[in-house]
């Protein structure tokens, strides 16, 4: 009898099959919902936040820039506020897409939980993109209605249900809304439906726009709660509450779905509207940031630059590089001159 039990087709040390010439992970599967299970990523990623013991005075994010703070508290309540606000000014439906376009700032957290708990797709592109390449992503995304501020605005063209301004009086009542939460409409969000439309960078052709499900976000978000949750296991103090430092475009792929991550690790966020070196390394001995997701070309700043010698940056515990590679060589400098830092990758 020909064998067909997978497990013993595969090599117990590399994951590789023969038979189907693919690799397959070595660690144990991770505990997701079934896929049945109407369940979006952001009530999943709620559902972990409330697990801990993350007092709701904590603060989630802050924006350097503005001088603005947002606690969690505040953020769960400004999310179910701005979800029944929608439901209640606009006749949007499930699957409809919400085009978003602004700087990095408080409102962009709870505009992205707020579309994503109603089944809305959330679709963000970078603010500095010109006016047609905001318009072939609209016409790409078939975007019914856009969020922006009053520096953006004029990029967006006519959209079915307009365009709210994240800067505008209208909206910040759209937040403030009370006693919401036995009436706001309740809405099951399958898992296979499409959570977001990003952008990418239009390196071959035009700009294309990448469909993420919210299963995908789930599964994501699966395993940066593994890693959380194996964190100070060999230690016998709990590792320091984590604080990271945005460098990220929260329009990015790599940005939005580590801006999802934060919720559930209950870490506290620190944003700047514009990237400056100084401006982070400034803000790490400030806000004791623990760590922060990085491209490459940081990691290079990291390693090249005295600056660093000008900041206590004892707190930073690590770095995530992505969004491109990394040479060896460059991650064995950044290795020799913060010691104590883990750079992964």
């Amino acid at each position: 009898m020909a064998e067909t039990d997978p497990k013993r087709l595969m090599d117990p040390k590399t994951g590789f099959s023969h038979r189907t010439g693919t690799y397959s992970s070595l660690r144990p599967p991770l505990p997701l919902p079934p896929i049945n299970q109407p369940f979006s990523v952001a009530e999943f990623c709620l559902s972990l936040f409330h697990r801990t013991s993350t007092d709701g005075s904590t603060t989630f994010v802050v924006n350097e820039t503005a001088g603005e703070s947002l606690s969690y508290s505040q953020f769960v309540s400004q999310v179910r506020s701005l979800a029944y606000s929608l439901q209640q000014r606009y006749s949007l439906s499930q699957n409809d897409v919400a085009f978003v376009v602004s700087p990095p700032s408080i409102h962009i957290p709870v505009v992205y939980f707020a579309l994503l708990s109603l089944g809305i797709i959330v679709s963000p592109s970078n603010p500095l993109s010109s006016n047609s390449e905001i318009a072939h992503q609209i016409q790409l995304s078939k975007s019914v209605i856009a969020f922006a501020t009053s520096k953006t605005f004029h990029k967006i063209p006519s959209l079915k249900h307009g365009t709210i301004l994240l800067d505008s009086p209208e909206f910040l009542s759209m937040l403030t809304q009370s006693n919401v939460d036995n009436i706001i409409k309740s809405v099951k969000v399958n898992q296979s439906d499409t959570a977001a439309i990003l952008y990418s960078s239009g390196t071959t052709g035009r700009v294309k726009g990448v469909m993420v499900t919210h299963r995908n976000l789930i599964g994501i978000m699966a395993i940066i709660h593994r890693y959380n949750m194996s964190q100070g296991k060999d230690n016998d103090k709990p590792p320091p509450r984590p604080v990271t430092f945005f460098t990220l475009p929260l329009f990015h792929v790599f940005g939005f779905f580590m801006l999802l991550g934060m919720v559930l690790s209950a870490s506290t966020v620190v944003l700047v509207e514009r990237f400056d070196f100084e401006e982070m390394l400034r803000a790490v001995e400030k806000y004791k940031v623990t760590g922060m997701p990085v491209s490459p070309p940081v990691v290079v700043a990291f390693v090249k630059s005295d600056l660093t010698k000008k900041y206590n940056l004892s707190s930073l515990q690590g770095l995530g590089c992505g969004g491109a590679s990394l040479g060896e060589q460059m991650a064995q400098r950044f290795k020799k001159k913060f010691p104590n830092v883990l750079l992964a990758q």
